[in-house]
């Protein structure tokens, strides 16, 4: 009987300590908080999820991200792979306490919502040695950055027409947030994949040039120096806010 008390005793125990466990915050993975998380031997391994727009960038990327491995923190790549960031990216990036480097690629919407609610950290980048650069200094504890996107809104093409003397206007509609004419660039994304990156140079609702369109609503739109534009395209409006160091 004594046993039989003692072996209810332990199963308890141990139903106590994984309850406990699985209801423990998880500490979640920031370039802002590494370095300080490596000095307090919190962290010997840095994930990584990669997303790139070809195979070649996404192999270049991960061996360039592994060589900054230290005596400190190994640098892991746990997955890597072609197009848009999606939401069972920000899933594995959850459970398995990784950062996702996006190289010339997006994130879709559902991965974008999930990321905000799991507080997952998702770094874009045009150009692979600025991933370097950012990764490194955040693990040497120099991260510094002056600058931060903020996400304007989305806006869907639905038509494109040939402009004489102005070039390719798109036919768009607003899905989130807003497009704005001041203070704001535009990314062109097809398929998850950026495709340029500018600023508009026209914004109209009907004839009449607009400082602004808000979601639900529809719009042209034309991108400087740009005409490669198709319908399905995304056009993704953000601006640059200053980080007060």
């Amino acid at each position: 009987m004594a046993d039989e008390k003692l072996a209810r005793e332990l199963v308890e125990q141990r139903k106590a300590e994984e309850k406990a466990k699985a209801n423990a915050p998880v500490t979640k993975v920031s370039l802002e908080d590494l370095f300080s998380q490596i000095q307090a031997g919190e962290m010997k391994n840095l994930n990584l999820i990669v997303k790139a727009d070809v195979q070649g960038s996404v192999e270049a990327v991960k061996a360039s991200l592994e060589k900054l491995s230290n005596e400190e923190v190994r640098v892991r790549v746990i997955h890597g792979g072609v197009g848009a960031i999606n939401e069972s990216d920000v899933m594995l990036a959850s459970t398995s306490q990784a950062i996702i480097v996006g190289f010339n690629v997006r994130p879709d919407a559902a991965a974008r919502d999930s990321a905000a609610r799991a507080n997952v950290d998702m770094r874009m980048y045009r150009v692979i040695y600025d991933a370097i650069n950012e990764i490194e200094a955040a693990m040497k504890g120099m991260l510094a950055p002056k600058f931060r996107e903020v996400l304007l809104g989305h806006a869907e093409v639905r038509q494109t027409y040939k402009v004489s003397g102005v070039g390719t206007v798109a036919g768009c509609y607003v899905q989130d947030g807003k497009l704005q004419r001041k203070d704001c660039q535009v990314r062109l994304v097809r398929d998850g994949i950026v495709i340029h990156e500018g600023v508009l140079a026209s914004l109209q609702r009907f004839k009449d040039s607009v400082k602004e369109v808000v979601a639900g609503y529809e719009c042209g739109l034309s991108i400087e120096k740009f005409n490669d534009i198709k319908e399905g395209d995304i056009v993704e409006a953000f601006t640059m806010e200053q980080i007060e160091v």
